[in-house]
């Protein structure tokens, strides 16, 4: 059995038309030899939408109800499709993740997976039927509705993939691939051929939105192989794999931004042992990430803790961090929600100094100035004002010829 899993994205069923011509391209699939399974993301913006209905009834939502109301939106996508499938003349069913067996941990709103049974799923496939899942959406121990976070239709996918032993991941979208940089402000970005796990994997933990970081991450553990491809025409797309095949001389693959930031400070923290983990470990159970973390000793026995976070979770973080800093005897916590995170990633950069300085080099030529720096062994990340963002991007792009058929050369 050729097993295929397809993704469609809300902007490819956002109404009637596309999610007849999803169905179109579903059923060319089928008909071509494949055993199909097709995730779909809610319509359009109805996620958005059914978000701002409950801060209309409720400004502090239980993270429990907000899944059960979000995980709607994606039942209605695959009933919808299911019905286009079969106006077709292809047997199809449309399943919730619950129905297909998606099972994962008890934290709303970003639950991970940890078990796929395949059962029904086999049973489905082995009848020849296409089938149709819900994407973002789960089921915890306790039997309540889960959701796996923004942009969870693409780990819904990529799980789905990895237990049935999937030939490929097919991710559609309203784009034709990975590109170097956000066309929509640096009109130079070129689409990649291919792209590392591990490239992908920071481009898209940096702001690249075309896949949801945990999906990259899935992919990687289980040998998952992707492709991003755009629903609107049937060009190639970009190849995520083990290791650059087409690609390779490229010291840096991209530039990515993040505007769905913010830059926490918790002031005069004790400068002793634990106190890390004491402010951390409470940000972790509430399922919060963050990732830019800098302290500064700024007298003694005293520092600054600064870190950033998303601005989704700036509401919960400022009630943790003052929660802690009273416990700790800290002084004032100070969150900046007018910053944005710019970075460069490529896996050239391990064996090649000096890409840090030439980043440096660019943002000084635009006068930006740099407020965060966070560095890995294939990115380079800097926080600065979010007004600065569109120049700070095409810059970077402009530095490392990244427009031209090869980059630059360290």
């Amino acid at each position: 059995m050729r097993v295929l899993v397809q993704k469609y994205g809300g902007s490819s069923v956002k109404d009637a038309e596309r999610i007849k011509a999803v169905a179109e391209r579903v059923v060319k699939a089928y008909k071509d030899g494949w055993s199909v399974i097709t995730v779909v993301s809610a319509m359009g913006d109805t996620t958005d939408e059914l978000i701002a209905k409950a801060k209309q009834v409720n400004s502090k939502p239980a993270r429990r109800e907000m899944d059960m109301l979000l995980s709607t939106g994606e039942q209605v996508s695959i009933a919808l499709l299911a019905m286009a499938i079969e106006a077709l003349g292809a047997p199809v069913i449309s399943l919730t993740g619950q129905q297909v067996g998606i099972l994962t941990d008890d934290v709303h709103t970003k639950a991970r997976i940890k078990h796929v049974d395949t059962k029904r799923l086999q049973e489905e496939l082995n009848a020849g039927r296409i089938v149709i899942v819900a994407g973002f959406q789960g089921v915890n121990s306790r039997n309540d509705i889960t959701t796996l976070g923004r942009g969870g239709s693409d780990t819904t996918a990529v799980a789905l993939a990895a237990a049935i032993q999937a030939e490929v991941c097919e991710i559609y979208t309203d784009v034709d691939g990975v590109y170097t940089a956000d066309p929509r402000i640096v009109s130079t970005a070129r689409k990649l051929t291919d792209i590392s796990y591990g490239e992908m994997l920071e481009m898209a933990s940096l702001g690249a939105l075309v896949l949801q970081p945990r999906a990259v991450e899935f992919a990687a553990m289980n040998q998952v192989r992707l492709c991003v491809r755009n629903s609107y025409n049937y060009h190639p797309g970009t190849l995520v794999q083990e290791e650059r095949q087409v690609e390779k001389d490229m010291l840096v693959v991209g530039v990515a931004h993040d505007t769905n930031v913010a830059k926490v400070a918790i002031l005069s923290v004790p400068d002793r042992p634990g106190v890390a983990y004491n402010i951390f470990s409470r940000l972790a159970v509430e399922g919060i990430n963050v990732d830019m973390i800098v302290q500064t000793n700024k007298e003694l026995n005293v520092t600054d803790m600064v870190f950033s976070t998303s601005r989704d979770d700036v509401v919960r973080v400022r009630e943790i961090a003052e929660a802690v800093a009273q416990d700790l005897g800290a002084g004032d916590v100070l969150i900046d929600d007018t910053v944005a995170k710019i970075s460069i990633v490529g896996a050239g950069m391990v064996s090649n100094p000096g890409v840090a300085a030439r980043m440096f080099e660019a943002l000084a030529e635009e006068d930006i100035n740099i407020q965060v720096i966070s560095t890995s062994e294939i990115k380079v990340s800097c926080l600065i004002a979010e007004e600065h963002i569109k120049r700070a991007a095409q810059a970077l792009h402009r530095k490392f010829q990244l427009d031209a058929v090869k980059s630059m050369e360290a």
